[in-house]
């Protein structure tokens, strides 16, 4: 059986109900007593709870079944009674989303949508495949259900940010959380290393850089004249985070993408395409489809020039150059990266690199990227490799020379030097306690309604009112 580990389909057969004021049991219409796992025979499906707007069908219970068996995981152990709980606690976080004034855009929502599918086709080779694995009668019906269940998903997430996003938490809280913990429940952290490296990028030739450019004036000649700049950016974009939807993206002043694009991107007026341009990443052009207050909803097309083979011997050369000054103590590593590294985010910090999980330097050793992990788990501090040759695919072809400035072993947890860590754990907590004190007070404003069938169920939130 395939399984998807990137989707979570957790919310089938959604329906709209109607608002009502009060808490009450549904009188009890199949007396059959739930298995575990779902019956393979026939059911009459029903409404087994309403939470504000939202139903939740008795085969929603069995499909949560159904998807979590999909991902090869055992449902042995999992109650009805918990899935149902789960799925009471999604519907509160989209209802209240709702009442909030959250709002989702539905083409984000269908730009996700997409996304997975394009995944799912990929996996099953098919979308006729996607259709009958998850067993609906054609593709539109598999679509409508998908954007639903994605768009209540979505409301879920949002209401979630909004409820942790105001919880902080102060260096004294930090203190009062760890001096709390008992010596056994003081968490294990494992062993770390902090780690450096210079990169050497090959040059591209002015040659082929022309031939880039040439190629981007060619293509935005041809959508002027009535070609699809969705279709051009599907087959010649090597952009690979946006080729699969027409090289969209929608972006504003705070996204994160590098100064040149944004720049560009902001320049234009709705329905120009911009000439070609150079970023870190290679060569560019943007349309900009649509403007939408301070968001843009754009399309680009990147093409990156070709190495060639003198260029790549010529960097590699520099980067041996390299190491040997730093064997040869000419040089330090951290000043080499400062003054010879061509990756400019860690070329400042002496080429140090920050973790993306924790926004530090640490990484855990079996938490890390797998190559980096090969790259560096059998280093001592202070020691260095041999110059790497790397081709991510999104970088290109470059060389790299790693070291590992500082290694700590396996070690319960110091307030000192995991601090951060700590905070982390902390802030989890006190976030935990913010999540639960808002079930509590909207639990009792929320008009609450379930099947007598479940009136037994020991839910972790104060479903039925007690």
């Amino acid at each position: 059986m395939h399984t998807f580990k990137l989707i979570r389909i957790l919310f089938l057969g959604l329906f709209i109900a109607t608002p009502m004021v009060a808490q009450e049991i549904i009188p009890e219409k199949q007396p059959e007593k739930k298995s575990v796992n779902p019956p393979k025979k026939q059911r009459i499906d029903g409404i087994v709870a309403t939470i504000g707007d939202y139903n939740i069908l008795d085969s929603d219970i069995d499909k949560t079944y159904l998807e979590i068996e999909s991902q090869g995981q055992s449902t042995k152990d999992i109650t009805r009674c918990q899935i149902l709980g789960k799925l009471m606690e999604e519907k509160l976080y989209a209802h209240q989303a709702i009442q909030d004034s959250i709002q989702v855009k539905d083409e984000e929502v269908k730009e996700r949508m997409n996304q997975q599918i394009d995944y799912m086709v990929e996996q099953l080779k098919s979308m006729d495949a996607v259709v009958k694995y998850f067993k609906k009668d054609n593709e539109d019906e598999f679509r409508a259900e998908l954007f639903d269940i994605l768009k209540q998903q979505q409301l879920a997430s949002e209401m979630t940010k909004k409820i942790v996003g105001a919880v902080e938490i102060t260096p004294e809280e930090t203190r009062t959380f760890f001096q709390k913990l008992s010596k056994d429940d003081l968490p294990l952290v494992g062993s770390e290393v902090e780690v450096a490296q210079i990169v050497i990028t090959p040059k591209v030739s002015d040659e082929e850089k022309k031939i880039v450019i040439d190629r981007l004036k060619e293509i935005k000649a041809e959508v002027l004249n009535g070609a699809s700049f969705t279709t051009k950016a599907v087959l010649y974009t090597e952009d690979p985070g946006s080729r699969s939807n027409g090289g969209y993206y929608k972006i504003n002043k705070k996204t994160p993408f590098v100064k040149e694009f944004k720049d560009v991107a902001f320049s234009l007026q709705e329905g120009e395409i911009s000439d070609p341009f150079e970023t870190e990443f290679g060569f560019h052009i943007i349309y900009l489809e649509k403007v939408r207050g301070q968001d843009l909803e754009i399309r680009h097309i990147l093409m990156k020039p070709k190495v060639t083979s003198t260029s790549l011997k010529e960097a590699r050369e520099r980067a041996d150059l390299i190491r040997k000054r730093i064997m040869d103590k000419e040089i330090t590593f951290a000043d080499a990266a400062r003054t010879l590294s061509d990756e400019k985010e860690t070329r400042a910090n002496g080429g140090a690199l920050i973790n993306p999980k924790t926004q530090d330097t640490h990484f855990e050793l079996t938490k890390m990227d797998p190559e980096l992990y090969s790259q560096v788990s059998n280093l001592k501090s202070g020691e260095v490799t041999q110059v790497l040759f790397d081709d991510d695919g999104r970088n290109g072809k470059r060389y790299k020379i790693i070291t590992v400035t500082s290694k700590s072993d396996e070690h319960l947890a110091d307030f000192s030097k995991d601090y951060t860590k700590i905070r982390e754990l902390a802030l989890k907590e006190k976030q935990l306690k913010a999540i639960g004190k808002w079930f509590d007070q909207k639990i009792k404003e929320t008009y609450i309604k379930i099947n007598s069938e479940y009136k037994d169920c020991k839910f972790t939130n104060n479903w039925l009112k007690n």
